[in-house]
């Protein structure tokens, strides 16, 4: 099998990490994202040709979501070009509970070729790296259905487990539901980020349509709201979002990493005691 590996999303949150991943085995993947070279950009299909050229194995992302529209189509069209291209094998990572995502898991699935599909739950690093960072830094969190449990997921998790999959084939034609080891509410992280970081962190539970409005406010693109509203009123509603799945383990042989384990590593950063400028 031809072993050239192509990360779709190769600086993005768990891109990035596959390839770390990869690196410490001696490999050097292709990075796929629109500052490499070939570059690879989701909105310019003439550029997939040469990002793919040559390529047996790839790990696909697509951002920002496999639920928002025009995501599933993509899909169709990159699977249909890596089949054209020779492309042994497919890792996509797609989320749990989301029905659009499993529309286009089903396109890989029926490809003809090699697969394994990688089902995250939220990400940890959301609250460091992504749109829940902000109000931590401002030190006032509103958020809605602060109840709800979720199994958040540490990306390294998801990468180590990503990179694995790519290059073990015992794992085609699978579904790996990757989550973290409990179920945990917004109302927990935000104590945990209180404690560990030393910050006071000030909590409130908001509606949905008040966070809404809010993100209108802050004038944050429409694309990136309607995602937002479809995650909250859609996804972390569903039941198959509130499961621990084992998973991680068994690819793994070790526990997935804990809420409490990733907030203490990046306390130590100093992402969370940044002095916010207004």
């Amino acid at each position: 099998m031809n072993n050239n590996i192509l990360i779709i999303g190769g600086t993005g949150k768990t891109g990035h990490r596959v390839v770390e991943q990869l690196r410490k085995k001696g490999i050097e993947p292709r990075i796929g994202s629109r500052n490499a070279s070939p570059n690879f950009d989701w909105d310019n299909k003439d550029t997939w040709v040469a990002a793919l050229q040559g390529i047996g194995r790839m790990y696909v992302t697509y951002y920002p979501d496999l639920a928002v529209p025009g995501a599933k189509e993509a899909i169709e069209s990159l699977t249909y070009l890596a089949k054209e291209l020779g492309v042994q094998k497919m890792v996509l990572l797609s989320g749990k509970g989301e029905t659009e995502a499993e529309a286009c898991e089903q396109i890989v699935m029926n490809s003809g070729i090699d697969y394994t599909i990688v089902r995250a739950s939220w990400f940890n690093q959301n609250w460091s790296e992504s749109f829940f960072l902000e109000p931590i830094l401002s030190g006032e969190v509103a958020l809605p259905m602060s109840d709800v449990l979720i199994p958040f997921v540490d990306t390294n998790d998801i990468a180590e487990v990503a990179a694995t999959v790519l290059l073990d084939d015992s794992y085609n034609g699978q579904t790996i539901e990757v989550t973290g080891p409990e179920l945990i509410t917004f109302k927990n992280i935000i104590d945990i980020i209180s404690k560990t970081s030393g910050r006071n962190l000030n909590f409130y539970d908001i509606t949905l349509e008040q966070y809404i409005d809010g993100m209108k406010q802050m004038q944050i693109p429409n694309d990136v709201v309607w995602l937002i509203e479809y995650l909250f009123s859609h996804v972390l509603t569903n039941p198959k979002n509130q499961l621990v799945v084992n998973d991680i383990e068994q690819v793994l042989g070790r526990k997935a990493k804990t809420f409490l384990e990733y907030a203490q590593e990046t306390a130590k950063t100093g992402i969370w005691n940044q002095i916010k400028v207004s």
